[in-house]
Order: C-alpha cells, then sequence, then structure tokens
C-alpha cells in the first residue's frame, strides 16, 4: 500500500468498516432508535439484543488484538481526555432527545439518505455543521466555558473499566473484558426468538467486527506510518462535518478515516437498499417535521461533540474499549431517546 499515504489508508479502512455498517443497517435493520423504540412501543427486544451481541463482538475482538499487540485503544480521544461526567451525561441526554425528534441518529440518517430520504441529508447536513460549531465555533467557547478540556493523566491505569479492574485484581484486562462480552452475549441469547434470527445475529457480529476493523487498522497506520494518524474507529458526529468540509474545499482539506466512513456507510446502505428493493424518495411532511428535524439534528451534533460520540461512538467503538464513559453516555443516550419519543407522542406533560 506504499502508493497510498497515511491518511488516504486510513479512509480505505474506514470505508471498508463503514460498507459493513451500512449494509448491517439496510439489511439487518441496525439502527439505534430503532431499537428503542421496539423495545418500549413494540415489546420486541431483538434490535437491542442486536446491540448486546454487536458490542460483545467488538469487546472480544478488540481485547484479543490488544493482547496480541496489534490494537492500542489507550491512545484514543476516550482515553486521552479526562472523563468528564456530567458532560457526558449532558451530551447524551441531548444527543438521545435530539435522535427521537429527528427520527434518527447520524449513523442511521446516512442509511436512510441512500435509501432516498431527503430529510436525512437534511439531519446529517444540519448535524455535522452544529458538530463542527461544538468543536472550533461559536459554541465551542460556551462549551469550554462549562466543560473545560482536561487531558488524563499518561502515567496512569488507562480510563477504562476492564483495565481498572484487570489492574485491581492484577491480572490481564482481557480477562475482564471477556466476562463483560461473555454476560452481554448471554443476555443476547437468551431469547429463543433471536437465538432463530439469522439475520439479527449475522449482522449484530457484522457490525461488531465493523468495529474491531477500524481500531485494527488505525492502530497498524500509526504504529508504522508518518502522518500522525490518530487511532480511532467509527463514529458519526464530528466526521459528518469533516466530510463536508472536505467536498467543499478539496484540496484545502484531506481524507481521514472519518470521511471514508461517511463515505462507506453510505455506498454500503444504497447497496443494501437495491439489494431490498426499498428505495424511495422521501421528504417532510410538512414545515413542522422539518423544524423538528433540524432542531434534533443540531441537538444530536452539539451532544455527541460534548459527550465525546455519538450512538455509534460511545454505545459500539468506547464500549468495544469499555472506556468508563461508555456505559453512561449510553445510558444517557436511550434515556433521553426514550424521553424524547414521548415527548413526540404525549407532550411535556407526560414527560
Amino acid at each position: 500500500m506504499d502508493f497510498l499515504a497515511d491518511n488516504q489508508l486510513a479512509a480505505l479502512v474506514g470505508l471498508i468498516g463503514g460498507l459493513g455498517l451500512g449494509l448491517a443497517s439496510a439489511i439487518g435493520r441496525f439502527c439505534t432508535l430503532g431499537a428503542i423504540e421496539d423495545t418500549l412501543y413494540g415489546r420486541d427486544k431483538r434490535r437491542l439484543r442486536m446491540w448486546g451481541l454487536a458490542i460483545a463482538t467488538a469487546i472480544t475482538g478488540v481485547f484479543l488484538l490488544n493482547a496480541l499487540g496489534v490494537v492500542e485503544y489507550a491512545g484514543s480521544r476516550f482515553f486521552i481526555y479526562k472523563f468528564n461526567i456530567i458532560a457526558t451525561i449532558t451530551g447524551g441526554l441531548m444527543f438521545g432527545f435530539g435522535m427521537a425528534l429527528a427520527g434518527n441518529c447520524g449513523y442511521g440518517a446516512l442509511a436512510r439518505m441512500a435509501g432516498g430520504d431527503m430529510r436525512s441529508f437534511i439531519v446529517a447536513t444540519v448535524m455535522g455543521i452544529s458538530a463542527y460549531m461544538m468543536i472550533g465555533g461559536p459554541t465551542a467557547a460556551l462549551r469550554e466555558i462549562l466543560f473545560p478540556t482536561r487531558f488524563a493523566d499518561p502515567d496512569a491505569t488507562p480510563q477504562g473499566i476492564a483495565d481498572m479492574l484487570g489492574a485491581t485484581l492484577g491480572v490481564p484486562a482481557l480477562v475482564p473484558a471477556l466476562l463483560v462480552a461473555g454476560g452481554l452475549m448471554l443476555w443476547a441469547f437468551w431469547d429463543p426468538a433471536f437465538r432463530r434470527s439469522r439475520t439479527h445475529v449475522v449482522w449484530s457480529v457484522v457490525v461488531g467486527l465493523s468495529i474491531v476493523s477500524g481500531w485494527w487498522g488505525t492502530t497498524y497506520i500509526a504504529q508504522n506510518g508518518f502522518g500522525g494518524v490518530e487511532v480511532e474507529s467509527h463514529s458519526f458526529s464530528a466526521p459528518l462535518g469533516e466530510t463536508l468540509i472536505y467536498l467543499m474545499t478539496w484540496t484545502g482539506a484531506s481524507m481521514n478515516f472519518g470521511t471514508g466512513s461517511v463515505v462507506g456507510v453510505l455506498v454500503g446502505s444504497a447497496v443494501g437498499t437495491m439489494i431490498k428493493g426499498r428505495f424511495r424518495w422521501e421528504a417532510c411532511d410538512d414545515a413542522r417535521e422539518m423544524g423538528r428535524s433540524v432542531f434534533g439534528a443540531f441537538l444530536m451534533g452539539t451532544g455527541g461533540v460534548l459527550a465525546i460520540g455519538c450512538s455509534v461512538g460511545q454505545g459500539l467503538t468506547a464500549f468495544s474499549a469499555l472506556s468508563y464513559s461508555a456505559p453512561i453516555a449510553l445510558g444517557a443516550i436511550v434515556i433521553g431517546a426514550a424521553a424524547g419519543l414521548k415527548y413526540l407522542i404525549h407532550g411535556f406533560q407526560r414527560v
């Protein structure tokens, strides 16, 4: 791969994993908000159990490869910044509520956009812009006042559940990680309906392996390249903004893992949608729905940066490394989404 620069190789890694995520959404119906809706209102937990199996697969892959020395998650953004529980909860609640208003998270918006949903195009665009506003724009100043960025002590134990338990018990981090993964896997397969559904099982594993591929690929490039590539895996808050900037400036910006991931989800979802014959043009029903979608997308972009990750970034990528922030952020996202769904159905009085 000597003919590719480090950033281009990282984009290729993101593209490959993004293809898996896009296909999982279009064919396997893997979706954050859909899993929450099915659980709360459809009494069907199969898509929620998909998340359990996907996380278990990702944890197993990441920690096995970490033990072999080919994945190094401790240098990622989830570990180098000091864990701020208030920022994580606030950002997660904002993201979850916005996701309910918009009808999708960033990952889901990309998948729906590839299937002809123009409302999702607006959601993805606004989310990307608001995320970059929170990183270096007008809302970033407020973020630094309320939640100033602090770096973790590089010499301390990494801010991870498995690392902390391993250091306390005197065992490798792999041991508690596999116990957590085993518990999640057991919970996922406890339901006979889920066990019988090959579609749910297969695409859950594909999602987990897509997350692992990001960690593996970017670690390899960081260890062997010269371009200062960040070790990371899939997330869809800041990368939406990065992709917009790259498309608008081209020569003034460079592709990276995030832009490759966004394109991969779009392509994978488009292929999956065509295979299933579900492509159709859609738009907002009225101005009210449009306003709800725009506001929800703004909350997602802002909250995703504040929490250092979206439903995929924290719920899958950070969870695969068992960072302190992952279960708290994912829990806050679920609570925010549940409140948002109740608001849409009953209004603020019932919420």
